[in-house]
């Protein structure tokens, strides 16, 4: 019997309901390397992540023309789309994947990191996301009690992965978004930190949704919340000094915008963290 021109390796889960509940869940995990066979025409009833660490190929989405791959490169497989692809006959391409499927899909993709509307993402390189996978596999050989929780929290981490392999994303941030952080706490509008930017304002919402998948308002509420979370639990400074230390000159708008994303008033926050002590 001849020997495939090509290796695989690959297992599948089967999440209970109870698992299911976590939000997300790993369905499998593969690592093949060579001259893979062609994969489909056909469509799935969960996500996949395929990744292409080596190689080049073609991968046709929806039904539309085969469009070229070059790894490093993602593959979005989604529910209920039809794939068709496969290496180049004649060099092959080293590749893993990860199937997964949850309510918190949805959130991720809301977010930008699961992008069903740009099902082929060329990647900066995919050393991180290899590191995430082989955890799985190293679950998924050793077996055991955990491994539905671990590969599910793996997936979390590979969405993120995936996230800071694509090219326009950078771990270290880039100008715009490190210089908005740094000035997240200036009382002034999203209109004048573009200004200070020295960019039209639909280009900073731009930048920012590509980043963090969010507004520049939302991004910098985030900031503003967290330092005034650290503020009133690690410092005895009134709710308006709080708040004025974050950007906010009215202590009331403040407090209604703590309490409607925090869930509780800045006081009642105070009052939780206060068995740890003001440390100033």
């Amino acid at each position: 019997m001849a020997t495939p021109p090509y290796s695989s390796w690959m297992r599948y889960f089967s999440p209970t309901a109870n698992h299911r509940r976590l939000g997300l869940v790993c369905l499998g995990v593969g690592v093949q390397q060579g001259l893979l066979p062609v994969v489909g025409p056909r469509a799935l009833d969960h996500h996949v992540a395929v990744v292409v660490s080596s190689g080049r190929g073609w991968f046709s989405h929806g039904g539309r023309p085969p469009q070229p791959v070059t790894a490093p490169a993602l593959l979005w497989l989604v529910p209920g789309v039809e794939h068709h692809y496969g290496p180049d006959p004649q060099t092959g391409w080293d590749e893993c994947f990860v199937d997964f499927a949850g309510p918190s899909v949805e959130a991720y993709t809301d977010l930008g990191y699961v992008t069903p509307e740009r099902p082929l993402v060329p990647l900066s390189g995919s050393a991180g996301v290899l590191h995430v996978v082989d955890g799985i596999v190293r679950a998924a050989r050793r077996g055991g009690p955990l491994l539905e929780v671990e590969a599910a929290a793996a997936v979390h981490g590979l969405l993120v992965a995936l996230r800071y392999a694509r090219s326009e994303v950078s771990r270290q941030g880039d100008a715009v978004m490190d210089t908005l952080a740094r000035d997240a706490l200036l009382p002034i509008s999203v209109a004048e930190h573009a200004a200070q930017l020295g960019m039209p304002l639909p280009q900073l919402r731009r930048a920012v949704r590509r980043s963090t998948g969010e507004g520049v308002k939302e991004y910098l509420l985030d900031i503003r919340l967290s330092r005034a979370k650290e503020l009133l639990a690690r410092t005895d400074l009134p709710v308006a000094g709080v708040a004025r230390r974050v950007g906010y000159e009215d202590p009331a708008y403040f407090s209604r915008l703590f309490s409607h994303r925090v869930g509780m008033a800045p006081v009642r926050f105070r009052a939780q963290q206060s068995a740890r002590g003001p440390l100033r």
